[in-house]
């Protein structure tokens, strides 16, 4: 084996140890979902999701701009959280 067989062979051994250890990215917990996805998300109808936000039962919204709402996903799990029984 030439020597610069070995080095392509120990390069190709490190990189695959490296790939062994790659995690996937984390979610963003600070991503804002608009109002309209964030009832899809939890399947329910934007009426009702109007309904819950007017009644104080839903989660903490998220100014997007001055005529936008949304919510973070991390307010979305603590809304979920909160509801669990």
């Amino acid at each position: 084996m030439t020597l610069r067989e070995h080095e392509r062979r120990a390069r190709q051994r490190r990189q695959s140890r490296a790939d062994d250890f790659d995690l996937p990215p984390l979610p963003d917990d600070n991503e804002v979902l608009s109002f309209p996805d964030w009832c899809k998300l939890n399947a329910i109808s934007v009426r009702t999701g109007r309904k819950l936000k007017a009644a104080g039962l839903g989660p903490v919204i998220t100014a997007i701009s001055d005529r936008r709402i949304g919510v973070t996903k991390r307010n979305n799990r603590i809304w979920q959280a909160q509801r669990a029984r």
